[in-house]
């Protein structure tokens, strides 16, 4: 009984381990297959790698090859397969023209890169034109500020012993100005039509102290497009060029009128004087020539200097900018227009000459 039971036992056991063999076997094929199967799909990806690297190669060489290259190349390979195997002439063939086709398509695309690759480099380059200019515009006032601080000063010196009101008064523009001025030429930000505006009027307020009756001045630039965005230095110019060569020079003086407005989308400021009128030869032209130079290469031909003569006499100078506005630039309530005077329009202009 006890032997019948052992000899039971150990074929039940051998049962056991001769199923758990074969599991084990089945699982071991199992996990051949699959590591072949791996193997195989790693080796199709390679293969398509390369196939596509292959592709890209050939098309980009497709781009670049000269035409008279490419047919070369074309009938060595139709004359070699036409002399290993007549069969191997029509799929050639087809290979051929297919190329001809993906070499129009590859030119195209290159054409277009280097098209987009050109532009982007212009851009590039007049973005660099652009801080070139205002880094010279910057060192050209820094180098006038000093200038006209000596000049005004050396005035106020005379007039502290000759008229001492009027030395106050000139002192007192002068801070004005320089208010205006300094802060904005360190702070760095964009300049605004309202900076720049009441930069010229204490400008003007130093200049009416020194021609007194002899120089009559107006400021028409609404309060809504003070925030307006406008080259700096650009004003001021056209302002010292009517006093310099417009009014100084003229033995009763004139009139001087600032004004801004809107027209068709653009922002239009114009400096108007009486004065001894315009001289297209005359001197006086670089300043002129500075502001056509920066309002080219800050906004194409999106901008314009307008020169004409009113049929009254004088001058007027225009600068026509896109207009846009410039936010979260607070204006300090001590520096607002001197004069907001409106001016009746009474000039007429005739036929004014675009620069």
């Amino acid at each position: 009984m006890s032997s019948e039971y052992q000899a039971d036992k150990a074929g039940r056991k051998e049962e056991r381990d001769a199923f758990k063999a074969r599991i084990r076997d089945g699982l071991e094929r199992k996990i051949e297959r699959a590591t072949k199967g791996d193997e195989v799909a790693d080796t199709f990806q390679q293969l398509e790698r390369l196939l596509v690297r292959i592709w890209w190669q050939f098309f980009d060489w497709l781009a670049v090859v000269p035409w008279g290259r490419l047919a070369i190349v074309s009938l060595l390979v139709m004359i070699a397969t036409g002399v290993v195997s007549d069969r191997a002439a029509g799929p050639v063939v087809f290979l051929i023209l297919m190329s001809f086709v993906i070499k129009i398509v590859a030119g195209g695309k290159v054409s277009a890169d280097k098209v987009a690759a050109e532009a982007t480099a212009k851009a590039e380059t007049e973005q660099l034109e652009r801080n070139v200019l205002e880094a010279r515009l910057e060192a050209l006032q820094a180098q006038i500020e000093p200038h006209f601080l000596f000049n005004t000063l050396a005035s106020i010196d005379q007039l502290i012993q000759m008229d001492p009101p009027r030395a106050s008064q000139m002192q007192q523009s002068l801070i004005r100005y320089l208010r205006s001025a300094m802060p904005k030429m360190r702070e760095g930000r964009r300049p605004t039509l309202g900076q720049q505006v009441d930069l010229s009027s204490a400008y003007l307020e130093i200049m009416q102290v020194r021609m007194e009756e002899r120089l009559q001045r107006s400021v028409n630039v609404p309060d809504g497009l003070r925030s307006a965005a406008f080259p700096s230095m650009m004003l001021q110019t056209l302002v010292e060029n009517s006093i310099k060569h417009g009014l100084e020079p003229k033995s009763d003086g004139g009139q001087l009128a600032i004004a801004a407005e809107i027209r068709d989308g653009r922002l239009e400021v114009s400096v108007t004087d009486t004065g001894m009128g315009f001289a297209p030869k005359g001197v006086g032209g670089c300043g002129l020539a500075n502001i056509r130079e920066r309002l080219k290469v800050l906004y194409g031909k999106r901008a314009e200097l307008i020169i004409s003569v009113p049929a009254s006499g004088g001058t007027r100078a225009l600068i026509r900018v896109p207009y846009e506005v410039i936010l979260d630039e607070p204006e300090p309530a001590d520096l607002a227009p001197v004069s907001q005077t409106k001016t009746e329009p009474t000039i007429n202009l005739d036929k004014p000459e675009t620069v």
